[in-house]
């Protein structure tokens, strides 16, 4: 009866360490198949990011490129507009130096 006892006790403890062995195996395969998922979740947020920052590159872009002409069309204008106040400007001062040259 006793030797029945310690073979049931050894029986019991080699399945225990086999459930041990499985559990463990089975946890390193779970560990492996979250570590593949993340990976595979970083690499399609990392596309993901990638391709925004493209489409917000292009965007800046065409936006900087409507402000520059934008910027040059209101520069052309107040070009135009300083250069007709300065011919103006310069006539008056032509007639009142002629005015003042011929008059003394």
């Amino acid at each position: 009866m006793l030797s029945e006892a310690l073979e049931c006790i050894c029986a019991a403890e080699e399945e225990a360490k086999q459930r041990l062995r499985e559990a463990h195996q089975k946890a390193l395969e779970s560990i492996g198949s979250a570590e593949n998922a993340g990976e595979k979740t970083v690499a399609k947020t990392l596309e993901r990011a990638e391709s925004e920052i493209a489409h917000l590159t292009r965007s800046t872009e065409i936006k900087v490129t409507e402000e520059a002409r934008e910027l040059a069309s209101k520069t052309a204008n107040r070009q135009a507009t300083i250069r007709a106040r300065a011919e103006r400007r310069l006539e008056a001062s032509v007639k009142y130096i002629v005015e003042r040259i011929v008059i003394t």
